[in-house]
């Protein structure tokens, strides 16, 4: 990887006198020179941001993503690069005590020079002064190099305030909510400074004085305030099961010596545990999380970088990504440890609208060195990291590196036997000694995890490196086969707690079309096997495709290639609903020592580019039928079913804080017909709070035989749960067959109308046949629809489209795409 020079050329301004007591400061951000190795390219670059788009904006390179353009901008990362630029200070530095540069971000190997003097060196971009960046089985190629976030000089006399953070804690023994306030100051007095601290809670009507003293050097003051125990404290919780109740705070610090600070920040109440501890009738320990003493069932999936070049990830982005998984039910998203530690964005967001965070530390599928400069250097990313997040409650576990723990227990690289003890010592160094030792001393309000998978407690009680850190029985686990058939629920581990798993699929052609040529739209193209990066991908998907569905086989290309993405999106949809659904009808039974599944985060929310992936989400942010089905199978309320031994079971599975008593409607339909042959209800179904139970069986023949003879091939069942109230679960649908060999099934005509109501579009769609896996696309125009990918057996559905954008009836109109099953041919 090439390195950044950045050369950073001070000039002195007139001298004018310093600002009344307080510090002064000027961002650096904006127009930089940058230059390559030799000088052959120069060229206006924006800070933040790095190399390659800084070309592409210059119009020196195409979009980066378009084609084969991974493979030939490789000189760009193997150069060096200077970005350079001459300032003015803004102030006499001769007025102040301390003058820092500061860098929040340098990507990544660096030597930082003011007045061709260096004045310090970077090999970290986590710190403040990576790795999917050389590509992953879901992303490209492109290790950026660059000033990624913000820079500025700034200067200060007697002290500055570099981190603030607030951590809710709750003293069962008083009732009490208390909120513990860290405030880290670089002192550059030579004597302690003594001073007071008002904190201001209005509406918990909590206002509390103390009296403090900063000591030389880097001072850290904590301060405890107990919340007025007559204010009724709204908690924080994840979304789906309350309020993200945050409160309007004031903190102000009069020290005797300088100035005063405000600091205005918000104080949210929540408690998080990570509950490991036996469960009657099964070996092991369960592994789950109580948020303020409620258990909850993680629901959601795991967070890649939003784009290779972390300059294009704006606010926007973050927002419409992030509520796209609120919009499908989720409460969870695990921060994958080989991308970036997000923005503060990101967490704001998930504070706002509740989806809890697994946050992993950026270490993943590899060995780690542990010499005394590299230790060095994650202290400091791991302090710094810490200290900025951790007043979030949407994060509730800090999770030391991805797959870390299984490569050493499974020997992925080949590690001789005699060496093996060598290795274990270097990942107890790293992740015990160092971060796990760091975040326990920063951070008391969360759990921690050496890595995941792991058997959690087991692990530890191990040596922290178990034998089979995969076990069902503790922690959490990843779980990939793409061999058996994937509709088969038996194939699939009754776990603890499911964090990653998943299947791929295209993303859709308005996706794939602007960044290929006509040329490229083939599944068998140069460009379909240059963008698939897991080995063997596009054959394991026509695999899974094929067990269930026919293979598209028309003589128009570009069709059939449309139909093949069309069957990939399916197939994925269909094969995670499965896995999903299992893993949520397990919650509340053991079978054969194992169950009390409590999270299901699948692989992967999000896409990095516009190429084949386990995401539900395009580039983009356009929904796939998978997110669409996501929607559908995290649903509060949910009927789930399965076949044993010929006998279908149902599950009645709820989110909800309250028992319900609920009407499970089971329709049986032919394939040839609008009509259903029977309609099966059961009232006064009881469906427990926050479980999952059964609440529906009968051998498949014997339902076959009551619905007018039906067989296997001829029909299908769909059912739901009808509560009081207008609660009503999502509709589900169980096939008895695969749709390759269903009998009945004929071609419809279907056909759609579209109105406009306030700000929203109305889809009217009309069917002639029943219709397995309608798709609606409107191509690039960006939005989401209320459902899509359904099993349409009625004549009429109403589907609600939300525009992102601005759109008209007769643009929605202009590029609506209808597909079904039979569509394809």
């Amino acid at each position: 990887m090439g390195s950044v020079a950045l050369l950073v050329l001070a000039v002195l301004a007139v001298p004018r006198a310093a600002a009344a007591g307080g510090p002064e400061w000027r961002s650096l951000r904006g127009s930089w020179r940058l230059r390559s190795g030799n000088g052959s390219v120069s060229l206006r670059a924006e800070v933040p941001g790095c190399v390659h788009t800084a070309l592409l904006r210059r119009g020196l390179i195409q979009d980066p993503y378009y084609r084969f353009n991974d493979m030939m901008y490789r000189w760009i990362s193997l150069d060096n690069w200077t970005y350079s630029r001459t300032f003015k200070t803004p102030f006499d530095i001769r007025k102040w005590q301390k003058v820092n540069l500061v860098f929040e971000g340098v990507d990544t190997v660096a030597q930082i020079l003011l007045n061709n003097v260096t004045v310090g060196r970077t090999d970290n971009m986590f710190n403040r002064y990576e790795q999917c960046s050389f590509s992953w089985d879901w992303g490209p190629s492109f290790p950026t190099q660059g000033i990624w976030k913000d820079v500025r000089i700034e200067a200060y006399n007697h002290y500055h305030l570099i981190y603030f953070s607030l951590t809710p804690f709750f003293v069962k023994s008083t009732q009490q909510w208390c909120l513990e306030i860290e405030s880290v100051f670089e002192v550059v007095s030579s004597k302690p400074i003594p001073g007071r601290v008002m904190v201001n809670i209005p509406k918990l009507q909590t206002q509390q004085t103390f009296t403090v003293k900063l000591q030389p050097g880097e001072g850290s003051i904590v301060l405890l305030v107990n919340i007025n125990k007559t204010s009724v404290v709204e908690a924080w919780w994840p979304n789906g099961h309350g309020k993200q109740t945050g409160y309007n705070m004031k903190t102000t610090f009069i020290m005797e010596a300088g100035y005063q600070i405000e600091k205005f920040s918000k104080a949210y109440f929540r408690t998080v545990e990570l509950v490991q501890e036996p469960i009657p009738g099964s070996p092991g320990l369960s592994f789950y999380f109580r948020i303020n003493g409620r258990p909850i069932f993680l629901k959601g999936s795991n967070w890649i970088p939003a784009d290779s070049f972390q300059d294009r990830v704006t606010y926007d982005t973050l927002r419409l990504l992030l509520k796209s998984a609120a919009d499908a039910n989720m409460n969870a998203l695990r921060v994958w440890g080989g991308g970036v530690y997000e923005q503060d964005e990101f967490y704001d967001i998930c504070d706002e609208i509740g989806i809890m965070i697994w946050q992993d530390f950026m270490f993943a599928c590899a060995l780690y060195p542990t010499d005394q400069n590299y230790l060095a250097s994650v202290t400091a990313e791991v302090l710094h990291q810490v200290r900025r997040l951790k007043s979030h409650p949407s994060i509730i576990l800090w999770s030391g590196n991805n797959e870390n723990e299984a490569a050493i227990s499974s020997n992925w690289f080949s590690i001789p036997h005699t060496e093996r003890e060598r290795y274990i010592r270097d990942y107890l160094m790293l992740y015990v000694k160092n971060i796990r030792e760091i975040v326990l001393n920063e951070d008391r309000s969360r759990p921690f995890i050496a890595s995941s998978p792991t058997n959690g407690l087991e692990s530890v009680k191990e040596g922290w490196v178990s034998q089979n850190p995969y076990d069902t029985h503790y922690g959490d686990t990843h779980f990939y086969d793409y061999n058996k058939d994937c509709w088969n629920w038996t194939m699939y581990p009754k776990t603890r707690f499911a964090s990653e798993y998943g299947f791929q699929s295209w993303p859709s052609f308005s996706t794939i079309e602007k960044v290929s040529s006509a040329e490229d739209w083939s599944y068998v193209s140069n460009f379909s096997l240059h963008r698939q990066h897991h080995d063997s991908g596009n054959v394991q998907m026509l695999q899974e495709v094929w067990y269930h569905f026919k293979l598209p086989q028309g003589t128009d290309p570009v069709k059939r290639f449309k139909d093949t993405i069309y069957l990939t999106q399916v197939m994925q949809a269909q094969c995670t609903k499965t896995e999903t659904e299992f893993y949520r009808a397990s919650q509340s039974e053991i079978i054969r020592g194992e169950g009390h599944t409590m999270g299901a985060l699948y692989w992967q929310l999000n896409d990095i580019w516009q190429a084949p992936s386990w995401a539900s989400l395009e580039y983009g942010g356009k929904w796939k039928l998978l997110h669409y089905f996501a929607q559908n199978f995290f649903a509060p309320l949910l009927p789930v079913a399965y076949e044993d031994q010929g006998v279908l079971y149902i599950y009645g599975v709820s989110d909800l804080h309250g028992d319900q008593k609920l009407t499970l409607r089971v329709v049986v339909h032919t394939w040839g017909s609008l009509e259903p042959v029977c309609i099966l209800a059961k009232e006064g179904v009881i469906v427990k709070a926050q479980s999952a139970v059964p609440i529906y069986k009968e051998s498949i023949s014997d339902v076959l035989e009551r619905c007018r003879n039906c067989t296997r091939k001829s029909c299908v069942i769909t059912f739901c749960l009808v509560g009081e109230d207008g609660l009503q679960s999502p509709m589900n649908h169980f096939f008895l067959s695969s749709l390759k060999d269903a009998v009945g099934l004929e071609k419809t005509q279907l056909s759609a109308s579209v109105s406009k109501q306030d700000d929203t579009y109305i889809f009217v769609l009309q069917t002639t046949a029943i219709a397995p896996f309608v798709s609606m696309d409107v191509g690039s125009i960006k939005g989401r629809f209320s459902d899509n990918g359904f099993l349409m057996t009625e004549k009429k559905k109403v589907v609600v489209f939300y525009p992102w954008e601005p759109t008209s009836v007769e643009e929605l109109e202009n590029s609506l795409t209808l597909t079904s099953l039979l569509d394809v041919v």
